[in-house]
């Protein structure tokens, strides 16, 4: 019950972050780290994020109003 309570407060945040993880492993390969090292793996991601919001930027432009 108490469980509940509290993802029902944090469902509608927790789905949009979900979703950009999702889109991440589908579709941008981070089901595994490319690196070993903190480092390295911190560019990957980072790298990940950069392409994530130019696909998503370029999305939101070209889209018919």
């Amino acid at each position: 019950a108490r469980m509940n309570t509290h993802n029902r407060a944090i469902h509608h945040v927790r789905g949009r972050i979900e979703k950009i993880f999702g889109t991440w492993k589908r579709s941008y390969g981070l089901r595994r780290m490319r690196w070993c090292g903190l480092a390295k793996a911190a560019v990957q991601v980072r790298l990940t994020a950069i392409a994530y919001n130019l696909k998503r930027t370029l999305n939101l432009f070209t889209q018919p109003a």
